[in-house]
């Protein structure tokens, strides 16, 4: 049985795409988890209903309960934190988190932020991932080991992308997107934890992409190929791309996250092909292709 280097791990979003494949990564590998959920029966199980081996489940109603944050930490060296969803006080609740860790005595946090984090980035989104960093860097320099992923667009982030008239609209010209699998990340995560000698990861960033970088057109043919249908890129202009969406309902911080996707994929700040997974796992990263083809049920409304 292989036990985590830091002992037992507290695992955010494991009710998600990537907390629930890291919580399955470690249970397989004996680490003792604590895996946190809003209710009991959203946390990740074997396929004949039975817990994940080496498993507690801690409860609390999302990252704005601190307190239950807090109690879900206790005893806890290691946390995965999951970056909340879009929300216009993101970071408020990145922040909370990082110091409810801090509070309980955790000595190691692993978080997932995004590629081209920087207060100015073109993807919004992407400014709430810096604030949270300078938020973990000071509670580093107060003792808090950390280590930041930064993920590209998911490749079932992609897939969402596709109108129902097949055609993917955006503002993202002839740009390029390293995306990767989520499986890749969890990969990596898994390899950060469980690593005998953890201390290298301390202060680490690492940058988590695919093995190319594509232009929406190509991403459009590579789904066209796996899905059997026409699926076409269409570039629009920023101000369509608003136009477009203003009849959805969202809030504004929501509408500009979404066309700065695009833009940012637009100026090449998603372009960056990094070798950290072949590195940190051993084997290349999963192309969109291959992706496609190992979970065609993450994809199957592309059909439709």
């Amino acid at each position: 049985m292989r036990w985590s280097a830091d002992g037992l791990v507290a695992v955010t979003g494991v009710s998600g795409r990537l907390g629930s494949r890291l919580a399955f990564r470690l249970a397989a590998e004996g680490a003792r988890q604590r895996l946190v959920v809003r209710q009991r029966g959203r946390e990740p199980r074997l396929s004949d209903g039975r817990a994940l081996p080496e498993c507690e489940v801690a409860l609390a109603d999302g990252y704005r309960d601190v307190a239950a944050m807090r109690t879900a930490f206790e005893g806890v060296r290691t946390v995965f934190l999951v970056s909340a969803r879009e929300a216009a006080d993101r970071v408020a609740q990145h922040a909370a988190m990082i110091d409810a860790a801090v509070d309980a005595g955790v000595e190691r946090l692993v978080y997932t932020s995004f590629a081209g984090a920087a207060p100015d980035a073109t993807f919004t989104f992407a400014r709430d991932h810096w604030h949270t960093e300078q938020h973990l860097a000071a509670a580093a320099r107060a003792g808090l080991r950390v280590t930041v992923l930064r993920d590209n667009l998911y490749h079932h982030a992609l897939t969402t992308f596709v109108g129902t008239d097949g055609v993917i609209r955006g503002p993202a010209g002839t740009g390029r997107v390293a995306s990767v699998a989520h499986d890749d990340v969890a990969d990596v995560a898994t390899a950060v934890i469980l690593d005998e000698n953890p201390a290298r990861h301390d202060g680490a960033t690492y940058e988590v992409t695919g093995p190319e970088a594509l232009t929406l057109d190509e991403v459009a043919a590579t789904l066209s190929e796996a899905t059997g249908r026409r699926i076409t890129y269409h570039a629009e202009t920023e101000a369509e791309a608003y136009e477009s969406r203003a009849g959805y309902g969202a809030e504004d911080f929501e509408v500009a996250g979404w066309v700065s996707s695009y833009t940012a994929i637009a100026v090449g700040e998603l372009a960056h092909v990094s070798d950290d997974v072949d590195r940190l796992v051993g084997r290349r990263a999963r192309s969109l292709a291959q992706w496609l083809d190992d979970y065609p049920g993450e994809w199957a409304h592309l059909r439709r």
